[in-house]
């Protein structure tokens, strides 16, 4: 018989290299219709009350959690995510889903004092159709704050998961679509030529966009020519700074959890490390042995193609100079496996150094003073978070506010209080990506004056 069905997306497991299924590539019709389709569809839901929307992004959030298993098996079997960890981040996007879903209703534009005859205001609005392309490395969670602050603003949302976890983001939509008015929230299948087709489509006002820098480069290229806005988060090269006054063994089991977890595969992972000449021998000695412990329990990347690239910065770097203490070599097993990695004696010109790995890499560069350290750490073309280690207030004032990032976290490689938001800067993106700030990046402002018919002077000569 012959083999009838559509291009499709091919998706295989990131633990041994078997199918898992696949799913038909939407096409350039299909991306037309949908954006048609929401277009239609978007004034009647930005006429829905702030309330019900809100009622409408919560009643989805609780669907998504009754289901949050179930979601998390997608996510472990298409990115190798630990079940665990995968579960974790499900119900971060239904508490992002449902802090949205207070806040919706309360987002507010203001008043302006004018004339006393008159009425000033500044009112928020929906932007109109929102693209939504997101990452697979977090899928459930990215992709509820970027649904989530783009439907209860009253904009008709068209979404494509990356073509790493179509199946997540298929079983995400059919639990959230029918919560929300008919051609408000779509979902297709696809990669970057779907995307692309997507971002560039001139009916689109909104393009936000969580993944690769040269991915968003090309968005904010598209949108400069239709006058879409974009908002992008494109990952970083964060640095994580040791000081000297830190208990080295301690220093070091946060620099593994920024590098290792996830397989290094988060936007806000670890990219390198600065640590301070007094404490590194037993800091490298103490996340050579963390490496290990991390290794004991691999998780896969999620595929083969980004197991090359971080291979390639690895051998790149010992080339150039770089000692592995532990790990950079690829095991023979199937899978995309890449074990947990420690390189000394690091230099600023290596790729490693320079550039996003996005693997469960450790690169190391012992430097003479926090200051030589700090120096070294500001020098990047990205700007999305860093972690400074340290005991002294003065250098934590210092570091935060020399580092060019959108975020810095002083001595504590991941946290912090629910709805913060940042701005990532130069090649990690442009824009809010969550908190109550998203709101306003999903709307614009109409300013309007709302004034008094002034009699005519024949109407007044008349009325005497």
């Amino acid at each position: 018989m012959t083999d009838m069905r559509v291009e499709a997306l091919d998706v295989h497991s990131p633990v041994d290299g078997q199918l898992i299924g696949w799913l038909p590539m939407a096409t350039d019709e299909d991306v037309a219709g949908s954006v048609l389709t929401a277009r239609e569809a978007q004034p009647g839901w930005a006429a829905t009350s702030a309330a019900e929307r809100g009622a409408a992004l919560k009643a989805a959030a609780q669907a998504i959690r009754t289901h949050a298993t179930d979601l998390a098996n997608v996510i472990r079997s298409e990115t190798g995510r630990p079940f665990a960890s995968a579960r974790e981040g499900v119900l971060a996007g239904v508490s992002t889903l449902e802090q949205y879903a207070e806040l919706g209703p309360v987002h507010r534009g203001r008043s302006l004092l004018g004339a006393h005859d008159a009425t000033d205001l500044m009112v928020p609005e929906p932007r109109g159709v929102v693209v939504a392309l997101t990452p697979w490395n977090d899928p459930v969670a990215v992709a509820c704050g970027l649904l989530g602050a783009a439907l209860v603003t009253g904009n008709a949302v068209v979404h494509k998961p990356s073509e790493r976890c179509p199946h997540t983001g298929v079983l995400l939509a059919q639990l959230m679509v029918d919560h929300f008015s008919p051609g408000v929230l779509q979902s297709l299948t696809g990669d970057g030529t779907v995307g692309a087709a997507l971002a560039s489509s001139p009916h689109v006002d909104v393009v936000a966009h969580v993944g690769g820098t040269a991915t968003g480069r090309s968005i904010a290229a598209a949108c400069a020519a239709t006058g879409a806005k974009a908002l992008l988060e494109n990952g970083g090269n964060d640095p994580l700074l040791v000081d000297a006054d830190v208990d080295p063994v301690w220093a070091a089991g946060q620099a593994a959890l920024g590098a290792f977890t996830n397989a290094g595969q988060l936007c806000t992972s670890v990219e390198r490390i600065f640590v301070h000449q007094a404490v590194s021998d037993e800091f490298l000695a103490a996340l050579c042995e963390e490496a290990r412990r991390w290794n004991a329990d691999p998780q896969p990347l999620v595929d083969v193609r980004l197991r090359e690239h971080v291979h390639a910065h690895v051998t790149e770097a010992v080339a150039d100079g770089a000692e592995p203490l532990v790990g950079g070599a690829i095991p023979e097993r199937d899978g995309a496996f890449y074990p947990a990695t420690v390189l000394d004696r690091c230099t600023p010109d290596m790729r490693v150094m320079r550039e996003e790995t996005f693997g469960p890499v450790a690169p190391v560069r012992v430097v003479p003073s926090f200051e030589r350290g700090l120096a070294e750490a500001c020098v990047d073309e990205h700007g999305l978070a860093a972690t400074v280690l340290t005991a002294s207030m003065a250098h934590a004032q210092q570091a935060w506010r020399a580092l060019p990032v959108g975020t810095v976290k002083v001595n504590a490689v991941f946290g912090g209080a629910p709805g913060g938001a940042a701005q990532p800067r130069r090649k990690s993106g442009t824009g809010f990506g969550y908190g109550p700030e998203l709101l306003d990046e999903m709307t614009a402002v109409k300013v309007v004056h709302l004034g008094q018919i002034q009699p005519s002077s024949q109407a007044n000569r008349a009325a005497s």
